[in-house]
């Protein structure tokens, strides 16, 4: 077996994994993927959890990022099913890991680990809430999307002393994942495949574009213009801190088609990112920083003066100016004064399993509406309290000046958490992207604090 193919037990379960997925819809028994895919996924991750740690890390993160790719050919395949098991993958190889907060629990509650536990503090309260306010069966997915991205964050820090080799796989993971992720989704806004289209048209809202080419916001292969974006950006700071041949053709396609997803506070937290990332390093790796920038706008920006892209992306960066007479500026300033007095007076939350039922759009994206409504101020205060720990004790750290690595993995949890307004962040893909670089970034603290003591 290949090097690149080692150990063969793990690579094994792997590929039996992705075989299998991949044969039923080739055979069009896509239908058998909605039980066997998620089902699959917790076992391959649980085997390479208790065997092969640093390959479930990168397991977990490719269920990520393809699971709702698979969803869509399913349906395509087998006939449009919402809610779809199959995109339960994602939860149940990540709640894996809660195995490590369960074991590591006392520890943590002793250290510098306690504001893990503050937050997940704050979502049992939420859950128990919810398990009184509604049905139980309501509250087990709205459990799994808040729970699972702290999980996840947590492994990671408790795996501090393996921290370069944990740095090592993260960075392959998103560079890689940056290349395949961008270059669908140039593809997927020239041609739009027939299983994009047929998801399209199975939506209720426009926000996604329109099911043919040349009228998509990029969502690529995952469920959604605002998630896959708020994942480009981990990917693209990443590329910054690469020394991969292939960060530069996934620059290309990985910014094109980041700027294809039309998604404007991922934009916006890019910015905050790199004002973040650049003054954090010393002199020697801005200047390295600066120079990679510049060769990857060398490869990128010819691509956004040229038709059919300019159009697009030009027409959505002038919103950026339109202020009150944009829409979705307006939608969500009256999600704002609809459900802001309400979240503010409930002290008590209305548990897991709520939904704003409104047809404000916009309304419920808002991280701090969701946090308010769901989790109330009783759960809100140590959530809300244990994350701000962590962002504080991420913009004192030191480790970052002479770690690229590390100062871009700060870059990204500030720049993902910078869209708390907008965006629900601590929620399923935008809560993995915020608490896996908070808890590398916690974990390279812990590491050079000890290595140095």
């Amino acid at each position: 077996m290949p090097s690149l193919l080692k150990p063969a037990p793990a690579w094994l379960a792997i590929l039996g994994f992705s075989l299998f997925s991949a044969l039923c819809i080739l055979v069009h028994v896509g239908g058998v993927l909605r039980v066997a895919f998620p089902l699959g996924a917790l076992l391959v991750g649980l085997f390479l959890y208790l065997r092969y740690p640093l390959l479930y890390i990168g397991f977990t993160w490719w269920v990520w990022f393809l699971s709702a790719f698979v969803r869509r050919l399913v349906d395509q395949q087998a006939g449009w099913v919402d809610p779809n098991p199959v995109l339960l993958a994602p939860f149940f190889v990540t709640i894996v890991s809660l195995l490590t907060f369960a074991k590591q629990l006392p520890k943590a509650i002793r250290g510098s680990g306690l504001p893990f536990v503050l937050c997940v503090v704050g979502i049992i309260y939420g859950c128990l809430v919810g398990a009184i306010n509604n049905s139980p069966s309501a509250v087990i997915v709205p459990l799994l999307n808040w729970v699972t991205p702290i999980a996840f964050g947590f492994h990671l820090y408790a795996n501090w002393r393996s921290y370069p080799e944990i740095r090592q796989a993260i960075q392959r993971i998103f560079v890689w994942g940056t290349f395949v992720m961008g270059a669908y989704g140039v593809v997927q806004f020239l041609i739009a495949p027939s299983w994009d289209r047929f998801w399209l048209q199975n939506q209720t809202t426009l926000v996604f574009g329109t099911p043919n080419p040349l009228g998509i916001r990029v969502f690529s292969t995952m469920h959604s213009p605002q998630p896959f974006a708020c994942v480009m950006v981990a990917g693209l700071f990443l590329l910054f801190a690469s020394q991969s041949p292939i960060r530069f053709p996934a620059s290309a396609v990985g910014y094109l088609s980041f700027l294809l997803s039309l998604a404007r506070s991922a934009w916006l937290s890019w910015v905050v990112g790199l004002v973040v990332f650049l003054p954090s390093l010393k002199p020697k790796l801005q200047m390295r920083l600066i120079v990679t920038i510049l060769a990857m706008m060398v490869f990128v920006l010819p691509l956004t003066f040229i038709e059919p892209f300019s159009t697009v992306i030009g027409s959505r960066v002038q919103t950026l100016f339109a202020g009150k007479e944009d829409v979705s500026y307006a939608d969500r300033a009256e999600g704002y004064s609809t459900f802001l007095n309400q979240a503010l007076t409930n002290v008590s939350g209305e548990g897991m399993g709520f939904t704003i039922t409104n047809s404000v759009i916009g309304s419920n994206d808002s991280g701090i509406l969701t946090m308010l409504l769901t989790l109330g101020w009783l759960g809100t205060l140590p959530y809300l309290g244990g994350l701000l720990l962590l962002i504080a004790t991420l913009v004192q750290s030191q480790e970052a000046k002479f770690d690229a690595f590390a100062s871009a993995s700060r870059a990204i949890a500030i720049a993902t958490f910078s869209q708390i307004s907008l965006n629900n962040v601590m929620l399923s893909s935008f809560g993995m992207v915020l608490w896996t670089f908070i808890g590398i970034s916690m974990a390279a603290r812990q590491y050079y604090t000890k290595s140095h003591s």
